[in-house]
């Protein structure tokens, strides 16, 4: 049984999910970067990440995302083009973090809009589709001998930034994701086990009550019930 406080904690994370941020990584593939991208997507409230990843595995390092996985989902792509056409077909802008001099400095763009902020790898930055592709390009400037910072701590400040904005006109005071995948979300995260099971059955989620628990008696013997399955998991 799940604890009314941590239930609680979940309601308000998704409450202040921001459904219309996101990040595309083109091809970032070092472990711990990849995780400190995530920690940092679900510290200001992102709930989606897409990747550029031509074999379609992208891991984030349990470790040292320390369980983000579980809180932000990975879409994967196998181009970057396929990736900008599916967030711009959502409504997105794309803006591409870049070194170049007549980039726009970061916090000069509007991250109140629909945005998908573009990264590339950590050495070669990102590919000449990726800026082709992109709305509008930004740099962080630097004021020593480096050009450039680590891709994930550029993605940081940027998404900093994005939150700062998003704060100052209240998008994180009102819930902004949709109710059905607040209701989706609010199950998978507080009966992980449950869900798994009505998925591979086909099965509907049962309702929850306003502390989390299962909010009416499912305790039929129906074979492939949930209440089947949840007489077994007590027995």
């Amino acid at each position: 049984m799940v604890t009314n406080t941590r239930y609680q904690r979940i309601v308000e994370m998704l409450n202040r999910r921001q459904p219309d941020l996101t990040m595309i990584m083109d091809g970032v593939h070092k472990t711990h970067n990849l995780a400190a991208i995530a920690r940092t997507c679900d510290a200001v409230g992102i709930g989606w990440i897409h990747a550029v990843s031509p074999d379609g595995y992208l891991h984030l390092g349990h470790k040292r995302a320390s369980g983000t996985e579980k809180w932000v989902a990975v879409a994967s792509h196998a181009n970057i083009e396929d990736a900008y056409r599916h967030l711009k077909r959502e409504g997105f802008t794309i803006v591409a973090a870049v070194l170049r001099a007549d980039a726009l400095e970061f916090d000069q763009i509007d991250y109140t809009r629909p945005t998908a902020i573009a990264v590339g790898n950590e050495l070669d930055g990102l590919s000449g589709e990726a800026l082709d592709g992109a709305d509008a390009c930004v740099r962080i400037p630097v004021q020593g001998a480096v050009e450039s910072l680590n891709v994930s701590v550029a993605t940081a400040l940027i998404l900093y930034e994005a939150m700062r904005q998003r704060r100052a006109v209240g998008f994180y005071e009102r819930r902004r994701i949709s109710d059905e995948d607040f209701t989706r979300l609010a199950f998978e995260w507080t009966h992980p086990p449950v869900a798994a099971y009505c998925r591979r059955k086909g099965l509907s989620y049962p309702p929850l009550d306003d502390h989390g628990d299962l909010a009416q008696t499912i305790g039929d013997n129906r074979s492939g019930s949930v209440g089947e399955f949840l007489a077994r998991t007590n027995d």
